[in-house]
């Protein structure tokens, strides 16, 4: 299933959550600003993580919205 067809189908944060997190990690390089870096590793720390975990938490917030954006 896709996360596209999951949002279609109406599931709940909690379901689209568990989707986004239940599968393998893989690597990922994106270039991005070095303030924009410098500012998310500053707001990672703030709140006791790391900038991979913030990230990755950002990212399924975001996601598990079901927001179509």
């Amino acid at each position: 299933m896709k996360y596209s067809e999951l949002v279609d189908s109406g599931a709940t944060p909690t379901e689209i959550q568990a989707f986004l997190v239940g599968s393998e990690n893989v690597p990922v390089t994106m270039r991005i600003p070095r303030n924009l870096r410098d500012a998310a590793k500053e707001a990672a720390e703030l709140k006791g993580m790391s900038l991979t975990t913030y990230v990755k938490v950002c990212l399924i917030e975001r996601l598990s919205e079901g927001s179509k954006e």
